[in-house]
């Protein structure tokens, strides 16, 4: 399952070329090549989705601004099905078969699953502009996509967190951690190009990075 959002103002749109063809092709083809996918949804403003060839994915108009609203939109459709989901962004356009098929793997066994990948660089918290404490890098992960659940635990997360007033989602894993602090988030190791591309530069990075694996 892909589910598509709009990026910050001024990212490029989500039908902007790359390598070819438009930035949610990349993603929405990621999956419908990869074998432990049977059916792909792809969530996405009004106006994307009317930007799309029907035919390949199943299109539901999503509520603009609102991600999580959107996912939400999208665990509703599915119903009582007891299948598992695996969420992306569509910003990422370079997902690639070994992430997709490990999150899926993972959920044999695991109610919910997160690709990432180790810190690279140190990071600090910090308290009105003063570094306040510095976390042991080895026990840090950059979290990617997909983002893998048991259909049920997912759809019970967002029940919830869609009738707090004062918490805006910004990621799937976040809502299970604390909506349903019960249920453990297995990772599985990314690839490091899960990055979305949000600005002009990402964009010139990603069809380097293609061009480079056609190589």
């Amino acid at each position: 399952m892909v589910v598509a959002a709009d990026g910050p103002p001024g990212a490029p749109s989500l039908l902007a070329p790359l390598a070819g063809k438009p930035i949610v092709e990349h993603s929405i083809d990621a999956f419908a090549a990869a074998p432990e996918v049977d059916e792909i949804v792809l969530v996405a403003p009004p106006g994307l989705v009317r930007g799309l060839p029907a035919g390949r994915v199943t299109l539901i108009a999503g509520t603009a601004g609102s991600r999580a609203a959107s996912v939400a939109r999208a665990v509703e459709a599915l119903g009582e099905a007891q299948c598992h989901l695996l969420i992306h962004d569509a910003a990422r356009p370079l997902i690639g078969p070994r992430v997709i098929a490990a999150c899926a793997a993972a959920l044999g066994s695991a109610d919910a699953v997160c690709a990432a990948v180790p810190a690279s660089d140190t990071m600090v918290t910090v308290e009105n502009d003063i570094i306040s404490e510095r976390p042991d890098r080895s026990r840090l992960r950059r979290r990617e996509y997909p983002q893998g659940f048991r259909l049920p635990v997912i759809r019970r997360g967002y029940e919830l967190a869609l009738a707090d007033p004062g918490y805006q989602p910004t990621d799937d894993c976040g809502v299970v951690l604390r909506y349903l602090p019960g249920v453990p988030v297995r990772l599985v190791p990314g690839s490091g190009q899960g990055f979305p591309v949000t600005s002009p530069l990402d964009l010139d990075i990603a069809e380097a990075i293609l061009r480079a694996q056609l190589r």
